[in-house]
C-alpha cells in the first residue's frame, strides 16, 4: 500500500509538472512574458537543475527589460554551475543593457574557458549560436578544434558561415565534411539544396559547381563524380549528370541503378534525347535480362510517343520481335502491357490486346503486376466505351491496393470514366475526395476536374456545354486527335462567351501541342490569356506557352517574359516553382 501511494504521488506530481510546463510555454509563445516569468520561476524552484526552464526564465526577464533581475539570477547560477555558456548569457544581458565593453569581457571569459578545457565548447558555442553571435560561435569552434584536433564541428561551422553570408567557406567546409563522414552526406546535401533554391542566391550554384569540379580534378575519388552527378540532377542537367555516371561506371561497373534512375528522371522532365542515350548505353553494357527489358520498354515507349502513323507498322513489328526475344513471362510484363496499349490506342485493335492481357493474368504475378494488367484492361474497355466494365476493373484495383499510389490512380481513372459518360455529380464527388491524395500529381489532376465541374454545373443548369466538352475529352483520350480538335472548335462556336470557353481554349492548345502544331497551340493559349484575364487557367496557358518557346521553338527570349508573369502574378500556381527555376536559367543565374 505504501509503494502504491508513493507511485500515485509521483504520477500526480509528474502530471502537475507537465501541465505547468505547457502553461509556461504557452504564455511564452504568445508573448505574455509577465505570466511566463511567474510560471518559470515556479518551475525553476521545483527543478533548479533544469537548464531549459532557467534559460526561458532569463529570456522572460529580458523581454520585460528586467536586466538587473536577470543579472542577479545569472550570478547565482554561475556561482552554482560555473559553465562557460552562462558567461555568454551574462555577456548578452550586458549587451542588451548597451554595455558592450562589459559584454565583450564576458564573451572573452567564455572563450578562455574553452582554452582551459576544450570540452567547454559544447556549452559556449551553442549559447553563442542561440544568441545569434555568429562570429563568437565560430571563434569558439575554431579554438576548440585547434586545441583538440579530434573534435569535428565542420557541419555546425558550415551552417554558421552560411548564416554570415560567407557561402564560399560554407561550401568548402560542407564538402570536406561530406568526404570525411559520408554518413552525413544526405543531411549536408539537403542544406545545400536549400541554398540552391533560395531567392537571392543566384551565384551560389555556380560557386558549388566550381568547387566540386576542382575537387574532382585534384582527387580522382569517384565520390566527387557522384557528387557532381547529384549536383547536375538538382539543376536538371541530365546530360551532364550522365557524363559523370559514365565515368563512375567505367571505374566501378557493379550497378546500373543510378544510371537507370537518371534515365527515368530524364523522361519525366521531357529530356527524351538524353534518356535515349542513357538507355542505349545500358543495352550496350548489361547482360541483366530485367534491365534489358526495361531499357527496351522505355526506348519503345518514347518511339511511340513521337511516332507518326507511317511508323506504326515498324513499331508493331519491333514489339513482336522483342516479345519473341524475351518470351511471355512475368519479366516481360512491361513489354506485354506496352504492346497491348499500342495495339489499342494506335492500331485500333483492342480485341487482340484484351486477349493477350487476359492470358497474362494467368502468369505467376504479384498483386502489383496484376494491378498493372487490370489497369490496362480497364483503359482498353474505356477506349471501347464499355464504361461499366472498365469501372469494375478500376474498383478491383482500388479494393486490392487501398491507400496506395496505384489505388489512387485507379480512383482517378474511375472518376474520369464517370466524367466521360456524363455522370457529373458522381464524378465530382470522386474528384473532391481525391483532391487530398498523397500523390501531388493525382491531387492536382483531381482538383482541376473538380473545379471544371463545379464552375460549369453552376453556370449551365442543362450541362449541354459540359457534355460536349466531356465528349471531346473522351475523343482525346481515345487518341482521336482530329475528331477531338473538331469537337473543341465546335464547342467554341456554339457556346461562345460562356463559362466553358476558357477551358476549351486550353484543351485546343493542348491538342495542337499533341499534334506538334506549336504555333496553333500558342494561338489558343494567347486567346485564353487575352480574352479571359480572370480565368483559373491563365497560369497554365502562360506556362505551356513558355515551355513551347523554350523547349520546342528554342526561342528563350519569348519564353522568359512568360515565366516571369507566372512569378509576379500567379504565386499560387502549381507551376510556380518550375517557372522560377527556368526563368533563372534563362536569365543566366545558373550555369547552363
Amino acid at each position: 500500500m505504501k509503494k502504491l501511494l508513493i507511485f500515485c504521488f509521483c504520477v500526480v506530481s509528474f502530471c502537475a509538472l507537465a501541465q505547468s510546463d505547457q502553461l509556461a510555454q504557452n504564455y511564452f509563445d504568445k508573448g505574455d512574458f509577465e505570466k511566463a516569468k511567474i510560471s518559470y520561476e515556479e518551475l525553476v524552484k521545483s527543478q533548479p537543475g533544469n537548464t531549459f526552464y532557467f534559460q526561458r526564465l532569463i529570456e522572460s526577464y529580458q523581454q520585460l527589460q528586467q536586466y538587473d533581475v536577470a543579472e542577479k539570477a545569472l550570478q547565482q547560477r554561475i556561482a552554482r554551475y560555473p559553465m562557460g555558456g552562462l558567461l555568454v548569457e551574462m555577456g548578452y544581458n550586458y549587451q542588451l543593457k548597451k554595455d558592450l565593453s562589459t559584454a565583450k569581457k564576458y564573451y572573452q571569459d567564455a572563450l578562455e574557458k574553452i582554452r582551459k578545457n576544450p570540452g567547454e565548447v559544447y556549452s559556449v558555442a551553442p549559447t553563442f549560436e542561440r544568441r545569434v553571435l555568429i562570429d563568437y560561435a565560430l571563434q569558439a569552434y575554431q579554438l576548440a578544434v585547434s586545441l583538440q584536433p579530434t573534435l569535428n564541428f565542420n557541419f555546425h561551422m558550415a551552417l554558421l558561415y552560411g548564416q554570415s553570408g560567407d557561402t564560399g567557406k560554407m561550401i568548402d567546409m560542407f564538402l570536406t565534411e561530406s568526404q570525411a563522414n559520408p554518413q552525413n552526406l544526405i543531411m549536408i546535401q539537403n542544406q545545400l539544396v536549400r541554398f540552391m533554391t533560395e531567392d537571392g542566391e543566384a551565384t551560389f550554384n555556380e560557386a558549388l559547381r566550381k568547387s566540386l569540379l576542382l575537387r574532382a580534378q585534384k582527387d580522382q575519388d569517384i565520390f566527387w563524380n557522384q557528387y557532381l552527378s547529384w549536383y547536375y540532377v538538382q539543376q536538371k542537367e541530365y546530360g551532364k549528370a550522365f557524363i559523370q555516371e559514365k565515368a563512375i561506371y567505367k571505374r566501378d561497373p557493379e550497378t546500373f541503378s543510378n544510371i537507370v534512375n537518371l534515365a527515368q528522371l530524364s523522361i519525366e522532365e521531357g529530356e527524351t534525347e538524353t534518356a535515349k542515350e542513357i538507355f542505349t548505353f545500358i543495352l550496350e553494357n548489361t547482360q541483366d535480362l530485367e534491365l534489358q527489358i526495361d531499357a527496351h520498354y522505355y526506348l519503345t515507349e518514347m518511339r511511340i510517343d513521337a511516332a507518326q502513323p507511317k511508323d506504326y507498322v515498324t513499331i508493331e513489328t519491333d514489339l513482336a520481335a522483342l516479345l519473341q526475344q524475351f518470351g511471355i513471362s512475368p519479366y516481360s510484363l512491361p513489354l506485354q502491357i506496352l504492346d497491348a496499349h499500342f495495339a489499342t490506342f494506335y492500331l485500333k485493335k483492342p480485341e487482340q490486346a484484351k486477349t493477350n492481357l487476359k492470358a497474362a493474368l494467368g502468369l505467376p504475378l504479384s498483386k502489383y503486376q496484376q494491378a498493372e494488367i487490370k489497369m490496362e484492361l480497364a483503359d482498353i474497355l474505356l477506349f471501347e466505351e464499355k464504361f461499366n466494365q472498365a469501372l469494375i476493373y478500376y474498383s478491383q484495383i482500388e479494393e486490392d491496393l487501398k491507400n496506395d499510389v496505384v489505388g489512387h490512380e485507379a480512383s482517378l481513372k474511375s472518376a474520369k470514366t464517370s466524367y466521360f459518360k456524363g455522370d457529373f455529380d458522381w464524378a465530382q464527388q470522386q474528384f473532391k475526395a481525391l483532391k487530398s491524395a498523397s500523390t501531388q500529381l493525382i491531387a492536382n489532376d483531381a482538383l482541376e476536374y473538380f473545379l471544371l465541374l463545379n464552375d460549369n454545373k453552376v453556370a449551365d443548369s442543362t450541362q449541354a456545354a459540359l457534355k460536349r466538352l466531356a465528349r471531346a475529352d473522351y475523343l482525346l483520350y481515345q487518341n482521336k486527335n482530329q475528331e477531338a480538335l473538331a469537337e473543341f472548335q465546335a464547342i467554341l462556336k456554339t457556346f461562345k462567351g460562356q463559362e466553358i470557353e476558357p477551358v476549351t481554349l486550353l484543351r485546343l492548345g493542348q491538342t495542337f501541342e499533341k499534334m506538334n502544331d506549336f504555333n496553333a497551340a500558342l494561338g489558343q493559349y494567347q486567346a485564353l490569356v487575352d480574352g479571359h484575364a480572370e480565368s483559373i487557367y491563365i497560369d497554365e496557358a502562360l506556362y505551356f506557352s513558355a515551355e513551347i518557346y523554350n523547349k520546342d521553338l528554342h526561342d528563350p527570349d519569348k519564353a522568359k517574359p512568360l515565366y516571369e508573369k507566372i512569378l509576379f502574378n500567379h504565386q499560387d500556381s502549381i507551376y510556380f516553382v518550375e517557372a522560377r527555376k527556368k526563368y533563372r536559367q534563362l536569365r543566366g543565374d545558373s550555369n547552363l
